[in-house]
């Protein structure tokens, strides 16, 4: 395994080590001994899979709050996503800034993402199946999430003349209002 650190702390970009052949390659997805060298989280929980029947499905962008926030390793089993990793950690150094990265399984990448980052993805094809391992149970009074298309983040999504969303997803109210009305 190949671990990289990105502009954001607590998140990661993990690339396989392949020992290829004719037949492909092999290479392990995850290992908690590494993990555990980098200082990263290796206990996951639980496991989960989105399948996504159509290109241009926007799922997020998603976070589990404290106490209970969740450490997720995100890949992309089949098909293709374009993944988005969004600082919502008011103390962060990096809060508000967001990263890009496809993912598939030709290129193997995944994503180590810590609690209080949020995550969404858009496919780029149909039938596209997203894996995540977590490190805790789902507490569902602690979902929560920001609009994919708020003009506080300007995250810049692929292009797409229609996306596929659930009412939820389109309809997080502003983040700017959110914070202030927080205040």
């Amino acid at each position: 395994m190949i671990i990289e650190s990105t502009s954001i702390d607590g998140l990661y970009v993990i690339d396989p080590e392949r020992h290829e052949d004719e037949r492909g390659y092999f290479a392990r997805a995850w290992c908690v001994n590494e993990l555990s060298e980098e200082g990263l989280t290796a206990g996951f929980v639980q496991g989960s899979i989105s399948y996504n029947a159509k290109a241009n499905t926007l799922r997020g962008l998603h976070l589990q709050t404290e106490p209970h926030g969740e450490t997720k390793l995100i890949r992309c089993e089949a098909g293709a996503v374009f993944d988005v990793i969004l600082d919502l950690r008011p103390e962060s150094d990096t809060y508000l800034e967001w990263e890009g990265f496809e993912l598939d399984p030709t290129n193997g990448r995944q994503l180590y993402v810590a609690p209080g980052l949020a995550h969404g993805f858009q496919t780029l094809v149909d039938a596209t199946v997203v894996g995540y391992q977590i490190d805790t149970f789902y507490q569902p009074g602690y979902a929560s999430g920001v609009r994919w298309d708020d003009p506080a983040f300007g995250i810049e999504w692929p292009d797409a003349t229609e996306r596929i969303m659930s009412d939820k997803d389109r309809s997080w109210p502003d983040f700017e209002a959110t914070v202030e009305g927080d205040s």
